[in-house]
């Protein structure tokens, strides 16, 4: 049940933010980061004590099963392996960066505000622990709505606009979704009589080559562009800039993660013919996003939409390595949604630090900031610094298994990937040269981060240096899930050999010798 109670401590503790504001104002913050404290100690609780999964075990360390709708099939299905676990650890934590970094930013609707965060936080949630389709969709579109109210009503001046054009890009793809797993579950039905949305039953469905190219790309709609992919990407620079500061960290660190998550929990697992075939064209695309990216970053005088451009560049690291079907790549795919959801995620809380102080997002008017607000500085040089890969910390060592496990999948698409690197050295530089160290042009009194930003900044430098410097307790954790993952693409594998040899007459094992004398197998 504790799987259930994480999900309803957060859509309880935004009622009660959203009710809570007629009786003082201060009390909806402090309602939503009580909700979002509870739900990580207990995470970080079940990370202590559950035993991990060894390899060659089940990977599922808990399980919820409870009748939802029987005579169509639909039960509350709850499961949390090791994947899931760091994505609901990565949820929470940023979860409460996301109240305080709202604390004297949102003034307006505060309680609406709150109810809002925690809704989009239990979507998030209900999304990486569900494993009934017909659930997973419905924390999909939970997801959706209060994202666009947060864009759209505390949002910048274009905020309209953007939270629009996220809600169209998302529900469209997340409908052609729909239209998918219902046709999984007619054709499971069909072949089984037993029709259900449970993902454990779904995964022995035989599917026509042409069903399942079908019903993936269902699928990929979805998960492309949430993640997003080259070229259905123009969604995001619009919605990160004109969100408020909240809004673009739970973009960019955990809503961008639930497209990954679903590659790998449920496109690879379901159609694993179908996504050999595609896989080529998948690791193109992710080429081509991280250099389009890192160009884009390189060429924006707007922070914000600099660090939204930096999300499309680092996102085609996940696609390049989940379609390069090997443990490194998988791993690394793992470590940057985490890495990367830390090291944006501060960039953005930068940029929302510095917005509060100067009203400006134009880093033509930003210069000389070093000298005058060091603590400031140096939260900023450690992500910029994590952004473009230095060793030591998290992000490196997510591209580094990353670009391993493609060279084993795609030489040339992986070397395009490194000029990704490259350029990302461009751009994140060019982020410190300009706000701190460049002469500035006016005279803008900045004041240093206080108690609570400082609050905000220690413990996001001290993770980020944690996964950079011991990396193993996280790829430990996940490594089960990991291999689950890969199984439909080890075993065709191994069946094609022995159809092989028993396809060997008798008589062709015999060994014999060649010319030359030497002992040959005729297989």
């Amino acid at each position: 049940m504790i799987l259930l109670w994480m999900i309803v401590i957060l859509m309880a503790g935004g009622l009660l933010a959203w009710l809570s504001k007629k009786w003082h104002p201060e009390l909806p913050r402090w309602i939503a980061l009580f909700a979002v404290l509870a739900d990580f100690i207990l995470a970080v609780y079940l990370w202590l004590t559950l035993p991990a999964a060894t390899l060659g075990a089940s990977p599922w360390l808990l399980q919820l099963e409870i009748p939802w709708i029987p005579q169509w099939g639909v039960n509350f299905i709850l499961a949390l392996d090791g994947l899931s676990l760091l994505m609901l650890l990565l949820t929470f934590f940023l979860g409460i960066l996301c109240v305080l970094v709202s604390w004297r930013e949102i003034q307006t609707k505060s309680g609406f505000f709150h109810f809002n965060l925690m809704w989009v936080l239990a979507g998030i949630t209900g999304v990486f622990l569900t494993l009934d389709l017909f659930l997973f969709y419905f924390f999909w579109e939970v997801m959706l709505i209060p994202m666009y109210f947060l864009i759209g009503i505390w949002g910048h001046a274009n905020r309209t606009y953007a939270a629009f054009k996220f809600f169209l890009f998302t529900q469209a793809s997340g409908l052609l979704m729909l239209l998918a797993i219902l046709g999984l579950y007619f054709i499971h039905g069909s072949q089984t009589g037993t029709y259900t949305f449970n993902y454990f039953e779904l995964l022995g469905t035989t599917l026509a080559p042409e069903a399942a190219r079908l019903l993936m790309a269902g699928f990929l709609a979805a998960f492309l562009v949430k993640l997003p992919v080259v070229p259905f990407h123009s969604w995001l620079p619009d919605a990160h800039s004109e969100a408020p500061t909240a809004g673009s960290v739970v973009l960019a660190g955990l809503l961008l993660k639930t497209g990954a998550y679903g590659l790998l929990r449920f496109v690879l697992p379901l159609f694993p013919t179908a996504a050999v075939e595609f896989a080529p064209w998948a690791m193109l695309l992710g080429a081509v996003g991280i250099i389009y990216g890192a160009v884009m970053a390189y060429s924006q005088t707007d922070l914000k939409r600099l660090a939204a451009y930096t999300s499309v560049s680092h996102m085609g690291f996940v696609i390049l390595g989940v379609f390069a079907f090997n443990v490194w790549a998988l791993q690394g795919v793992v470590m940057q949604m985490i890495a990367h959801g830390l090291s944006t995620g501060a960039l953005f809380i930068v940029a929302g630090l510095l917005y509060e102080r100067l009203h400006t997002r134009d880093m033509g008017q930003m210069g000389g900031f070093w000298a005058k607000a060091p603590k400031l500085g140096v939260f900023a040089m450690v992500f910029v610094m994590a952004s473009l890969g230095l060793p030591g910390l998290g992000n490196f060592i997510a591209e580094f298994l990353t670009l391993v496990g493609s060279w084993q999948a795609n030489n040339w698409l992986t070397v395009i990937a490194t000029i990704g690197i490259v350029l990302a050295t461009a751009y994140s530089l060019r982020i410190m040269q300009k706000v701190f160290f460049e002469p500035a042009p006016t005279d803008h009194p900045l004041p240093d981060l206080s108690a609570r930003e400082m609050l905000i900044a220690v413990p996001m430098i001290a993770l980020i240096l944690w996964l950079g410097l011991y990396p193993q307790p996280v790829l430990d954790t996940v490594q089960p899930s990991i291999n689950q993952q890969l199984q439909a693409y080890q075993e065709p594998e191994v069946k094609e050999k022995v159809a092989v040899v028993e396809a060997v007459p008798k008589a062709e094992l015999s060994i014999g010798k060649d010319k030359r004398g030497k002992t040959k197998v005729p297989l």
